[in-house]
Formats: structure tokens, C-alpha cells, sequence
């Protein structure tokens, strides 16, 4: 399908590098911010007729070639081995990105190593169908960013690990600050996540989601159906977890205010920690809540990574270990990421045997520094 799309070249080329790439992205700004302001407003009709115009604008469709196009991903084919490798191309997939007649090709599955030594299994979907998701996720942005939670920092616009980390310190750093710390982390989160809980509660385009989480993968030559889960690789799949986790800040609050508890929510992708100033209240009241809440969606709550300590013995969260010594915390750098990072560099210098010392320290500098 995607063959016929390098016929007039060099037009193609010239109309992809004269686009005005500002005017392009304020468009499609107004839109998002109208789409908000209407979900803000609890006005879900205009905000589902506004995304209608968003999907169906040429602005949006350039911007999520763009993106698609351009991305770390980009160099990676789908089961039809197709990439957009040049403008003409590019400027053909634009036109290719239509609702109408449109059905998403199966993932081609593929495995990365994980830190435990496991793997990974990643679903990379084609390139039309990266776009396709591109172009949806523009109009589905808006909304995960009103619902999100206040402290949910993982897979969004302008908000980082280390904000996470920021916000930690801000909850456990004084003398009357929280002492019990709930480290949560939901067990296999992209691969479990229920279906139709996805489709009853997105706002999206039904049928182009139904499409994206049955389309199934290919793993071997082999196709397999998807009867629950996301995909890992997906574009859009990270904004439907960020959203199926949205209310877990508002449950912990609502359970606080019952008890007369102080408590802290703060989450990043499927890993997330609460503090509080009672360990009963964790174990007794909160996690017996959650428990339920992740049910709903087809999740459950690791057991071999859920704990329950005390500020003073210390946790583990996102590369980072956070602990009380005499009643001062301290945020250093996990054992765990520390050792891999040695190891990595070790790797390195043996692998390099040759390489002059100056060489060596200019590439070394900017791993030591981050």
C-alpha cells in the first residue's frame, strides 16, 4: 500500500521542507487548549466534536508525521518493513491519513533485556498506524492532562523523573513530615490493563481503539490475538495507562481525610509511592483501596515489589535511593544503578582497548556528569 507514495519525488520533497512548522503547531495548540477548556468545563460533547475537527485537520496530520517520522523509532519497520524515509514520503503518508477505509495491521513483536535479566516484549506497530495513533494522541493529550493526577509525573508534557524526586523531598524532608512510606508497583501494567474498561471510559474514537487493542502481534511468523493490555511500543499506549491510573491521587486523599491522616501521593508511570504518618493506615485502609481501584481495570498490585518502611530504613524509586539518617534525608543514587553504571562503563573501556586517553575522557565526561 505504501509502495506507490515515492511516484513524484522531488514535488513532494519541496512541499514537505516549505511547510511552516510554527503556524502549524499554534493551530493545533488552539485547538488542544479549546479541547481542555471543555473537559475542564464538563462539556464532553463540544470537547468530542472538537477533537472530531483536530483528527481531521491537515495541521494535526503533518505534525503526527512529523513525529512519527522523526522519532528515536523512526529507523524501525512494522511487519510491511516500510519506513518514511524521505520527504516525498512523508508527504504521502499525510495524505494516507484517513479514517475511512482505514484497518490497523497486527505488531511485529520483538524482545529487549530487562534490568532482572527477563525480557521484554515490545509490539512495534507500522508506520501508518504509529501515525494514526500520533494524530489521535494530539486530541487525547488535552484530556489525560486535565484528568491526570496532580502528582503523576510519568509520560507527560514538560514533567520528569526528577520532578518526582523533587516532590519526594518536598514530602518527607521535615521533622513532621510522613514517616511510613507504601513503595506500589502494579505488575505487568501495560500487558493487563482490561479492554473494555478502555473503551467505556477513553474518550477516543471507538472504533480506532478497538482497532489499536485487537489488532494482535506477529511473533515468529505466528499471529496471536490481544485479549487484554496495550502495546508496549505503541505511541499512544503510555497516554491510555497515564489515564487508566488517573483517580488514584484523589482515592489516597479521600481515605486521608476520613482518617484525619496526612498522606502523599506520588506516581510515575505504573511505579508510584504514598507517604503517611501511620503504617495501619497503609496497610489497614490504603491498600486494600487500591487493591479494588486497580481490579476495575484489570490490574493487580506486585506483591514481590509492593512494601510497606519506615523513612529511616529507606526506598528505592526511579533509580534513586531515598532515606532518613538522624532525622536528615539524604537522595543519593540507588546501589543497584550505581553498580549497572559501572559495569557499563567498564564494558566500555574493555571494548575499546585503543582508544587514545583524551578520547576516552571526552566520552566519558557527559555519562559521569549525567
Amino acid at each position: 500500500m505504501m509502495a506507490s507514495i515515492e511516484v513524484s519525488a522531488s514535488p513532494n520533497s519541496a512541499q514537505w521542507q516549505s511547510i511552516n512548522w510554527k503556524a502549524v503547531k499554534q493551530h493545533v495548540l488552539k485547538l488542544q487548549m479549546r479541547i481542555a477548556k471543555a473537559t475542564r468545563e464538563g462539556k464532553h460533547g463540544k470537547a468530542k466534536a472538537l477533537q472530531w475537527i483536530l483528527t481531521h485537520s491537515k495541521s494535526a496530520k503533518l505534525l503526527a508525521v512529523k513525529r512519527v517520522s522523526q522519532n528515536k523509532g523512526s529507523k524501525t519497520p512494522g511487519i510491511d518493513g516500510i519506513i518514511w524515509n524521505s520527504d516525498a514520503r512523508c508527504i504521502g503518508a499525510v495524505n494516507q491519513l484517513s479514517r475511512k477505509g482505514y484497518h490497523a495491521k497486527p505488531l511485529r513483536r520483538i524482545y529487549i533485556p530487562k534490568k532482572n535479566g527477563k525480557l521484554r516484549p515490545l509490539g512495534i506497530p507500522c508506520m501508518i498506524d504509529r501515525a494514526q495513533q500520533a494524530l489521535h494522541l494530539l486530541a487525547l493529550e488535552p484530556i489525560s492532562e486535565t484528568a491526570a493526577d496532580l502528582n503523576s509525573y510519568g509520560f507527560r508534557p514538560n514533567r520528569s523523573a526528577a520532578d518526582a524526586i523533587a516532590q519526594c523531598f518536598k514530602c518527607l524532608c521535615m521533622k513532621r513530615s510522613s514517616q511510613w512510606v507504601l513503595e506500589g508497583d502494579i505488575k505487568a501494567c501495560f500487558d493487563k490493563i482490561g479492554h473494555q474498561w478502555l473503551i467505556d471510559n477513553i474518550q477516543l474514537d471507538k472504533r480506532m481503539l478497538k482497532q489499536w487493542l485487537g489488532c494482535g502481534y506477529v511473533d515468529k511468523g505466528l499471529f496471536y490475538k490481544t485479549a487484554e493490555g496495550t502495546p508496549q511500543g505503541g505511541i499512544i499506549s503510555p497516554t491510555l495507562m497515564l489515564l487508566t491510573l488517573a483517580g488514584l491521587e484523589q482515592l489516597v486523599k479521600s481515605i486521608a481525610c476520613k482518617t484525619g491522616n496526612r498522606v502523599n501521593f506520588i506516581g510515575y508511570a505504573d511505579d508510584f509511592v504514598i507517604t503517611s504518618s501511620s503504617k495501619e493506615v497503609l496497610v489497614n485502609e490504603i491498600k486494600p483501596q487500591l487493591i479494588g481501584f486497580l481490579q476495575e481495570r484489570g490490574l493487580t498490585l506486585s506483591d514481590e515489589k509492593t512494601h510497606i518502611t519506615h523513612i529511616d530504613d529507606g526506598f528505592d524509586f526511579l533509580g534513586f535511593n531515598l532515606r532518613k539518617y538522624k532525622g536528615k534525608l539524604l537522595i543519593k543514587p540507588s546501589k543497584s544503578n550505581v553498580l549497572s553504571f559501572l559495569s557499563n562503563l567498564r564494558e566500555f573501556i574493555r571494548k575499546h582497548p585503543t582508544i587514545p586517553v583524551n578520547d576516552l575522557i571526552k566520552i566519558l565526561n557527559p555519562k559521569l556528569r549525567g
